[in-house]
């Protein structure tokens, strides 16, 4: 979908916007999208030359995403000016050079002016990072739940683990589940063992398993192991278990539980004399 969106900006002259769509491509994966965005930098930088700070932010992000250190020097230069022009993309990327030391000398206390800049200016990713520089630990979770409320996940699972260092419990659960259900496989393994153990809440099996098999979609299949011994201590039965495989959206994984754990013990029952 991206792919074709930029290809249409690109047919119109759009190059920002090929650019922005071609890039979101490449964060989902897409090789070719990370090539597209490269090839791209050619029609952006007259852009950018003539003033456009949308593009200089956009050039900057690309040439230090998609390619070698060689391209650090033109990275810095246009971030800078996109800062300069007080784009919040671009004190944002300004920032997070300064703070990582990227082709510029480190200045953490730059890089928050920034990012405090950028987080006013509306950027979610403003408020995520300035959120891990600030002193202040109540300012850092308000600005790791705006994060999250703009729809950065890895803000609120970060989020969770700072409440539950807090032994803000309930408060904790609610964001690891939030970044659980839009696909944070670290929150999806907290919530599925805080439901199990009963961190937050009491103890609840179904939305454990639950989690546990979200997590096994997810390619990690160390959670079947805890589901099959919630199974086998009895935590559930067979009710239980397509509950969860439903609440999952994943029925076929828990028939295949039942059929492992609950079925081999009826029938090892029937079998005996």
């Amino acid at each position: 979908m991206h792919l074709d969106e930029g290809r249409r900006a690109a047919e119109a002259g759009d190059w920002v916007a090929a650019g922005h769509a071609f890039v979101r491509a490449a964060m989902e994966g897409s090789a070719e999208g990370a090539e597209l965005a490269t090839r791209v930098t050619v029609e952006l930088a007259p852009l950018a030359d003539g003033g456009s700070a949308e593009a200089a932010a956009l050039l900057a992000g690309i040439y230090l995403e998609y390619f070698d250190e060689s391209a650090l020097p033109l990275a810095v230069s246009y971030a800078r000016a996109a800062a300069e022009a007080g784009l919040a993309a671009g004190q944002r990327t300004y920032g997070h050079m300064l703070v990582r030391g990227l082709g510029v000398a480190e200045d953490r206390e730059r890089a928050a002016e920034l990012f405090r800049a950028a987080a006013e200016g509306g950027d979610a990713y403003g408020s995520f990072n300035l959120a891990q520089l600030v002193d202040d630990p109540d300012e850092s979770l308000r600005l790791f739940e705006v994060a999250a409320r703009e729809g950065i996940v890895v803000a609120g699972a970060v989020l969770a683990d700072r409440l539950s260092a807090l032994d803000r419990d309930e408060e904790a659960l609610h964001w690891y589940v939030w970044a659980a259900e839009r696909g944070h496989t670290g929150a999806i393994n907290a919530a599925a063992c805080w439901y199990r153990d009963g961190f937050g809440t009491i103890p609840d099996p179904v939305q454990a398993v639950r989690w546990f098999f979200v997590l096994l979609a997810h390619g990690d299949g160390d959670g079947i192991h805890e589901a099959i011994q919630l199974v086998k201590a009895g935590a559930l039965n067979e009710e239980q278990l397509r509950e969860a495989g439903r609440l999952a959206g994943d029925p076929g994984a828990a028939e295949a539980l039942i059929d492992t754990v609950l079925g081999g013990g009826r029938t090892q029952e029937s079998d005996q004399p």
